[in-house]
């Protein structure tokens, strides 16, 4: 419930100061008695997609805090914690950036690497991980987060649905003029009833295409992270192992901001399409073709 919480607010937040931005700005304004001003629209739905995706980005770390409980470790004089922490700066070093902040929280098998910044990152395992697998499969999904961090990925995502979110919103409110205005011949200066009902219905359809295709982009960074993770472990076989692991043990469900970026997800029949994770199978197997 927390989580939920959480995520409802902050995102009823993001629209508030993107909403409040918009206007301030007049890039609200871009439907006129003379028509539609497209330079207008397309200012709109570059701050309504960018904005809602970097504001997340930038807020990531501590919300990943906050909805998962993370206990930072860094310092701890707990030997599994030490051992973490070592593990986390050895690979950091390995692949050029700062060690990121190292946590544990309380959960199902599955790690995660959040943040805006390569060299202010956040790498989190959870406490069932590091029950279930062994401490050289649990250095392979370290590296995988730390090449996650090492290779950008979260600002690459962000990137990626900035780009999704702004064609959406510039889409839907053109066709929605054009069925307004030719194909319903509204003759009122507003837009009418053709035009609001038209761009709901597309921010909904288009926004299923556009999930669909940033997690194909999700998919192959998944693929990416597992190769860096066996070159910064010096073989392949440790990845391997770990995911065979994985595959037969329950991720459990994590919060929505954070999937993209968890080592495992458990892609099912058709909604595979919108999974962030490739299936287990396919990732062993192109580790077992390099």
């Amino acid at each position: 419930m927390k989580r939920v919480l959480l995520f409802l607010m902050t995102n009823l937040g993001v629209m508030l100061v993107l909403g409040v931005a918009v206007h301030l700005l007049g890039l609200n304004q871009f439907l006129t008695a003379n028509g539609l001003s497209v330079g207008g629209l397309l200012a709109f739905a570059f701050v309504m997609g960018f904005g809602g995706a970097f504001i997340s980005l930038l807020i990531s770390k501590p919300m990943a805090k906050w909805t998962s409980g993370v206990q930072v470790i860094d310092g701890s004089p707990d030997p599994t914690h030490r051992w973490l922490v070592t593990t986390v700066a050895r690979f950091s070093a390995a692949a050029g950036i700062r060690a990121p902040e190292v946590g544990i929280y309380e959960g199902p098998p599955n790690a995660f690497a959040t943040g805006a910044f390569k060299n202010s990152a956040l790498v989190a395992v959870s406490t069932g991980l590091l029950q279930s697998m062994t401490r050289e499969e649990v250095e392979a999904v370290i590296g995988h987060e730390v090449a996650h961090v090492a290779n950008g990925d979260m600002v690459t995502m962000t990137l990626i649905q900035g780009v999704m979110n702004t064609f959406v919103v510039f889409l839907s409110r053109v066709i929605g003029y054009v069925v307004d205005k030719l194909v319903l011949r509204n003759s009122q200066d507003g837009p009418g009833v053709g035009y609001y009902v038209t761009t709901v219905v597309l921010d909904l359809l288009l926004g299923v295409v556009a999930a669909m295709v940033v997690a194909w982009f999700s998919r192959q960074r998944e693929f990416r992270a597992d190769a860096d993770a066996a070159r910064l472990m010096g073989r392949t076989q440790p990845m391997i192992n770990a995911l065979a692991r994985l595959h037969g043990l329950d991720p459990g469900e994590m919060p929505q901001a954070l999937k993209a970026m968890g080592i495992s997800a458990r892609p099912n029949g058709w909604m595979a399409w919108f999974s962030s994770h490739p299936p287990m199978e396919a990732r062993i197997a192109r580790l077992q073709q390099a």
